[in-house]
């Protein structure tokens, strides 16, 4: 770390926000408030109590949890401490679980009630972890093998701090399942993640002049922000990280799942200014409680939206944009290999066309032989990430060596993803190397295709696959979700690609389903869509 450069991380920051706005909200969830004083004491607690644990340097702490406050609590805690808090997915099932936890060294367990029996079902297989801490949501009393939360969140009335203190280069971990594989996790050094909100955050800090500086440019209590998204994936629990950069408060919802009504009556009684999606699963149901209920909400507040793991159609923004007509629309294109990769800024006067965004600063868009493309060339290059990195993967050094590499001089990413890059210096996301299909010798990329196909007014959502054809090699297939009592000839959503893309890129067949498959968050299950394609193909039809 260069002599200029702070040396800590996202917790002095909040440790400093709480000093100077002990009163302001920091977290709301349904009739719970928790001001940035409650915030910052019951974190030391926390902290506290997984020191009391024996907690060390090289331990980490397993955040099993819905979005809820005590989620943000345990990463507060954990950067206090100097030690990374790993996201948990909490829809894996057992096998995924103890993969996760094993894979990322886990020592202790923050779980929600209603996860009881499944932890309960693993413990006996997880000797590593020494401590359990059950989070009451009303579901399944605390075992007597687990410390109640909120014992563990009074265990401190003083600001916690571990031998080892804390610095820019302890250890942040975010495990991504990607579209394909096993979990892995993305080491970042914690003054680098910090960093990075800071760079797109609202309020952002000269962080240079530490301590000093968050207290100059504070400003007082800042937004109110919903994470409709799950905390356990980037774009939600980055969306509640930058809110809270700038003091303002968090609101998580109650309902287990995401509800669009709840998520519009917290808007209205909040006065919520930002929120954060991923992409259509969750837009179509806001979408569709605004036109069910035209005059319940009026959501007058909403000025920033973020959209990110999941594409966002022109007709989605379009409807979202009719409703909240003062708010913007920020389609971030990132991976938790790079942040920052590329944005499409959606506003009522002004929708891009879905798929395409303005590379951020760090970014390079090069051909096989590692030079940029030629804006306007139509040449596919590959998307590469430079600057602040992480480090690789957590004890993965074959598979860091493949997408942390040195080209031209310079330390990069390579995450696989594709892009054209237009003459006016924008990209056209393609898609990434592990979804290519090969088709006739050609190769096509998923997102581009599935991007047209989503501006088709009748179509709600798609996954587009590759699937065996004796002739073609792979052919495409496009699996399609439309509004409700619409569903277009196949041969009309095919004439609909052809007039902006390649013939060959054209699916040769369209399955039409209720649901087009995807995780609850709004990830894409690629695998699924390609069994419906293989097991439903319909006879082509061009």
């Amino acid at each position: 770390m260069s002599a200029s450069e702070f040396d800590w991380n996202l917790a002095t920051v909040w440790e400093t926000i709480a000093e100077e706005l002990p009163d302001a909200p920091a977290q709301i969830h349904g009739e719970r408030t928790f001001t940035w004083a409650d915030f910052d004491r019951r974190a030391d607690g926390i902290a506290r109590t997984l020191l009391d644990g024996s907690a060390g340097r090289d331990d980490r702490v397993a955040q099993y949890l819905r979005n809820s406050p005590e989620y943000l609590e345990v990463s507060h805690a954990a950067f206090k401490i100097g030690i990374p808090a790993i996201n948990s997915n909490y829809r894996y099932r057992d096998e995924e679980l103890r993969y996760l936890w094993e894979d990322a060294d886990v020592t202790a367990v923050v779980f929600h009630g209603s996860f009881t029996q499944t932890v309960g079902a693993l413990r006996g297989r997880l000797p590593r972890i020494r401590q359990w801490i059950h989070v009451d949501d009303g579901t399944e009393s605390c075992p007597e093998w687990a410390i109640p939360y909120e014992t563990a969140a009074a265990a401190s009335s003083e600001r916690v701090r571990s031998p080892w203190g804390r610095g820019g280069d302890d250890l942040f971990l975010l495990y991504t399942g990607g579209t394909t594989g096993m979990p892995k996790g993305v080491m970042w050094r914690a003054v680098d993640m910090l960093q990075q909100v800071n760079d797109v955050s609202t309020v952002k800090y000269n962080l240079e002049d530490g301590v000093a500086g968050i207290r100059r440019d504070l400003g007082g209590p800042g937004q109110a922000h919903i994470s409709g998204s799950p905390y356990m994936h980037g774009t939600g629990y980055f969306g509640a990280t930058m809110a809270m950069h700038g003091g303002g408060c968090v609101i998580s919802m109650t309902a287990p799942g995401f509800d669009a009504r709840e998520l519009l009556d917290d808007i209205d009684r909040h006065q919520v200014a930002s929120l954060a999606i991923s992409g259509e699963v969750f837009a179509k149901r806001i979408v569709d409680a605004l036109a069910a209920e035209p005059e319940r909400w009026r959501s007058t507040t909403v000025r920033n939206v973020l959209t990110s793991g999941g594409m966002l159609g022109e007709q989605s923004k379009r409807a979202l944009l009719e409703h909240w007509p003062e708010a913007a629309i920020l389609d971030g294109f990132s991976s938790s290999e790079g942040f920052g990769m590329g944005w499409s800024l959606a506003t009522k006067d002004n929708i891009p066309e879905t798929g395409r965004f303005s590379p951020g600063p760090n970014v390079w868009v090069l051909d096989e032989n590692d030079e940029p493309v030629t804006a306007g060339s139509e040449v596919i290059g590959k998307l590469v990430v430079r600057n602040r990195l992480p480090l690789g993967y957590y004890k993965d050094p074959e598979k860091s060596a493949r997408t942390f590499r040195e080209i031209n001089g310079v330390r990069t990413s390579v995450p696989g993803d594709h892009g054209i890059v237009h003459a006016d210096g924008t990209i056209q996301l393609m898609g990434r190397d592990s979804l290519c299909i090969t088709s006739g010798g050609e190769k096509i990329f998923t997102e581009e295709v599935e991007g047209v196909i989503l501006d088709h007014e009748a179509v709600t959502d798609v996954l587009v696959v590759g699937v065996p054809d004796p002739e073609w090699g792979q052919a495409v297939v496009a699996v399609v979700s439309v509004e409700p009592g619409e569903e277009p000839p196949a041969a009309e959503l095919i004439r609909h690609v052809k007039q902006r893309l390649a013939g060959y890129k054209a699916p040769k067949d369209v399955v039409f389903v209720d649901v087009v498959p995807r995780a609850p968050n709004g990830k894409a299950d690629y695998p699924s869509a390609r069994a419906l394609a293989e097991s439903r193909r319909q006879q082509p039809v061009a």
